[in-house]
Order: C-alpha cells, then sequence, then structure tokens
C-alpha cells in the first residue's frame, strides 16, 4: 500500500492513528523533516506541529492539501526502475545504475538479500517502492510471482545478470 493510502486508511481509523502514520511518511517514506514538509507542501509549520503535537484535529482542507501533496511527490519522485534483489557479491557485480536495453535507459535498484525469507521481503518492499520489474534467483522467483503484480525474471546461473535485467526491462513494456 502507498503513503496516500496508507494516511487515508489512518485518518478513517482515528486522529491518533493519522498521526501516527502521517509522522512516518514525512520522515520515512518521504525523507523529510515537518519543517521540509511543511515548506514543501504549503501548510503552515504551525498547523503541521499542532496536528503532530496532537493540539489540533486535522480539518478536511488541510487533509486534502496534504494527500495531494504526498501524491504530487510520489508521482514526481516514482522513477521507474528494475529492481535486482541478490546476495551483496552478485550485486557488486552492476557496475551501472542505468543499463541501456532496447535504446532506452533502464534504472537499476539492488535489494540485497541472505536469504529467501530476506529475498521475499525484499520484493515486496520493491514493488511498493515502486519497481516496475523484478530479477531475481531461481530459489525465490517461483514464490514472489505469485505475490507479486510487476513481472519477474530469473537470474540463471549460466546467464548473465545483465541478460535478466534486459528481460525484465522486455516486460515492461
Amino acid at each position: 500500500m502507498g503513503s496516500t493510502e496508507d494516511l487515508m486508511r489512518s485518518a478513517l481509523e482515528s486522529d491518533e492513528e493519522f498521526r501516527k502514520v502521517l509522522a512516518r511518511v514525512i520522515k520515512e517514506n518521504l525523507g523529510m523533516t515537518a519543517a521540509e514538509f511543511s515548506e514543501r507542501s504549503g501548510i503552515p509549520k504551525s498547523t503541521l506541529y499542532k496536528i503532530l503535537s496532537r493540539h489540533r484535529e486535522p480539518n478536511i482542507k488541510t487533509l486534502r492539501q496534504i494527500v495531494r501533496f504526498i501524491q504530487s511527490f510520489e508521482e514526481t519522485d516514482r522513477e521507474k526502475f528494475i529492481a535486482v534483489i541478490a546476495a551483496r557479491p552478485v550485486l557488486d557485480y552492476i557496475t551501472e545504475r542505468k543499463i541501456k536495453v532496447g535504446g532506452k535507459l533502464v534504472t537499476v535498484k539492488e535489494y540485497s538479500a541472505t536469504s529467501i525469507e530476506e529475498a521475499i521481503v525484499a520484493a515486496v518492499k520493491a514493488e511498493r517502492d515502486g519497481a516496475k520489474a523484478l530479477v531475481c534467483a531461481p530459489i525465490v522467483s517461483p514464490t514472489v510471482e505469485k505475490i507479486l503484480r510487476i513481472p519477474v525474471a530469473t537470474i540463471m546461473p549460466k546467464a548473465s545478470l545483465i541478460a535478466a535485467i534486459e528481460l525484465a526491462a522486455k516486460k515492461i513494456e
């Protein structure tokens, strides 16, 4: 679930849950301080601090402004990318963060995992982060294909990692 959906769900649940989710979204998902969020969203600092510190309930106008800003931030900040899940030594072979595939530049983001469980968690995180496709090992690919909505390409021991990334890129076209 995205930040906006989390925030809307929490607003319907309770003011306290909304405050907790808003604080988490600002800090973790957007990587901002409350002051930065205030400045960039146009919500007065005093209003935001009162909401976060339980001194004020958010009114509908402020809620709309918060949601619109987060939506616009997510849309402009979210670059199309292919996630690669592998052990760190495999990821170290990736020397480029952008790879040209079929005339298009494809961004590659690494997700390190050292166990099947970590790989499954990384796959879900990658999809939530906005990955358009995923490249992973054959031991985990059948499982993540069942739970993800994005294409999954498998790293085969004899095939190169770049070939798997190219396959993922073709699947998202």
